[in-house]
């Protein structure tokens, strides 16, 4: 049977924003490196896909070449939906799966665009789907798509229509943008003239926590991204910091100052529970929740150099993570809990790491110097990083396994402080 979705919205996926445009700091993608594997596809132009500003078509191949693991196959064809496959034609031209659709208007002004995808080996047919896209929507409907073409044929899901957060600064002015994850659409959360840090986005998409310094001093704040109300969270004596949400979202870690050092404590997302985590006679802090929320990562001081150690949200004696080198920053866990990825300073050079949290193996993915805060990818797949191309701040993403790399850039400004959002319910 046909396995036909029918979308008549999915302005929801979107969260609409309702921040000022940043025109000037779109991001800008330098590719190098392929995957291990590539599966060779071939997109058919949808017709009647003219009829829109964003055509399905060019944004769906620009996704999927930039995950690394296809290779695409040039044609000038375009087939619809309804269209007759000829499947030993395309196995002869070097596709082993093809995707066709058809884009058409409809009278209250969406667009009905309908997409199949063909295993060419197998001669079948591997998903079917139907949007009704709001005309803004059609980059969103084309990365949905592209999802789609990632999950049926590696088995994993799709971040192409996934979220990405950063901090930009130009000249005195600092901003917290929000852009698809092919940094297109950036949208600007917050300006400031003073400093905004550690942004960290909230399970179901809807919020960033983040460290402002508009009161003279770093505060932890929240900032709904649908209804641009924000709150404080942590206020207290001292430094407010790296704030980093529960995988449930009723919570955060964070670091503070209040009692003497900087310590690890959990507080409520509302402000409320202040619960201290670590007490040491050192610099405890960038806490991060496991996968499963049963523990902390944190880094720490209190073996002579910063390492990461883990500790339980209940408390109690925390345990030491890595162990190679004497400089070790900044914990990150992947999703399925089983990969920490992390900055560490080997030979003059902060460069990120994966650590291999089920065997001990470690791996340098990075061949920048200067690295700082990663974020993975919610599939696990890609690390997100910041780092410095010319002079200045940039952004890059890896694959986990190091092979397939890539560069973000702007026009103007450093951009610092990278997040990748969540998968979109």
């Amino acid at each position: 049977m046909r396995n036909v979705r029918y979308l008549t919205s999915i302005a929801m996926a979107a969260v609409g924003l309702a921040f000022a445009p940043a025109s000037q700091a779109q991001l800008r993608f330098e590719i190098t490196g392929v995957g291990a594997t590539q599966i060779p596809i071939a997109i058919a132009a949808f017709p009647g896909e003219e009829s829109a500003q964003q055509k399905i078509t060019a944004i769906v191949k620009a996704d999927l070449a930039r995950s690394g693991i296809f290779k695409l196959i040039d044609n000038s064809d375009a087939l619809s939906d309804s269209s007759a496959i000829n499947y030993g034609d395309w196995q002869k031209r070097g596709a082993n799966a093809l995707a066709v659709g058809s884009v058409q208007s409809l009278a209250d002004g969406r667009f009905d665009v309908r997409y199949r995808l063909f295993d060419t080996v197998q001669s079948s047919q591997l998903s079917a789907l139907s949007f009704g896209s709001q005309p803004q929507l059609m980059r969103l409907t084309a990365h949905k798509i592209a999802d789609d073409i990632y999950q049926k044929l590696t088995g994993i899901p799709g971040i192409f229509s996934t979220r990405i957060a950063y901090v930009t600064k130009s000249g005195s002015e600092y901003r917290l943008e929000v852009a698809d994850a092919d940094g297109e659409g950036s949208q600007v959360a917050l300006r400031s003239n003073e400093p905004i840090i550690s942004p960290s986005w909230s399970p179901d998409g809807t919020k960033v926590a983040y460290v402002s310094f508009e009161m003279k001093k770093p505060v932890v704040y929240i900032q709904n991204l649908v209804t641009r109300q924000r709150s404080v969270v942590a206020n207290f004596k001292g430094s407010n910091s790296a704030p980093s949400w529960s995988p449930d979202g009723s919570r955060l870690a964070v670091a503070l100052t209040r009692d003497g050092y900087t310590q690890v404590y959990i507080i409520n997302a509302d402000g409320t529970g202040l619960r201290r985590l670590t007490n040491t006679a050192g610099i405890d802090t960038e806490p991060r929740f496991s996968a499963d929320g049963g523990s902390v990562f944190f880094t720490s001081d209190r073996s002579g150099g910063p390492q990461i150690y883990k500790v339980s949200v209940d408390g109690g004696n925390a345990q030491r993570v890595t162990f190679n080198g004497t400089y070790n920053i900044s914990p990150r866990v992947s999703p399925d809990g089983k990969t920490l990825a992390f900055i560490a300073r080997r030979d003059g050079r902060f460069q990120l790491y994966a650590l291999d949290l089920t065997n001990g193996q470690e791996q340098r993915l990075s061949d920048t110097d200067r690295d700082q805060s990663p974020s993975f990818a919610p599939n696990g797949k890609y690390i997100m990083y910041a780092t410095e191309s010319g002079r200045r701040g940039s952004l890059a993403i890896v694959s986990v396994d190091g092979r397939f790399k890539q560069r973000l850039t702007t026009q103007v400004g450093d951009i610092r402080e990278p997040t990748w959002g969540p998968f979109m319910k």
